[in-house]
């Protein structure tokens, strides 16, 4: 079992536990690609602009944010979106253009394989 301090979020801590066996038991590296990412200390994890969301998705497709996704930009097409945190105004602007918010679980329940997601970051 992996040390944890008090201050660490438990949330986090089982995330990457999940990350790491959907890893193992669907034999794909993109999940332990973002284990990976969400083990950085907190001041070395992304953070994410919609602005970059919207410059690196095309219509209809699925994105992971590997840490924080924040408000500042426009969206101007249909994206759906995990991420381990967001602020109130990029889940606004994601729903206001026709896409979904999802937690990085229910992306992993929804697509176990980890096909046609990109990590944006």
């Amino acid at each position: 079992m992996p040390r944890t301090f008090e201050y660490e979020d438990p949330g986090r801590i089982g995330l990457i536990e999940d990350l790491k066996k959907a890893s193992k038991e669907n034999k794909t590296e993109i999940w332990r690609s973002i284990a990976r990412e969400l083990s950085r200390s907190r001041k070395n994890r992304r953070e994410v602009n919609i602005r970059r969301l919207n410059r690196y998705t095309s219509n209809n497709e699925t994105a992971i944010v590997p840490g924080k996704l924040l408000g500042d930009g426009n969206l101007d097409h249909r994206v759906d979106v995990a991420a381990f945190k967001l602020t109130k105004g990029a889940k606004e602007k994601i729903e206001k253009s026709g896409g979904n918010t999802m937690s990085i679980q229910d992306l992993i329940k929804k697509n176990p394989k980890g096909s046609k997601i990109k990590i944006i970051g």
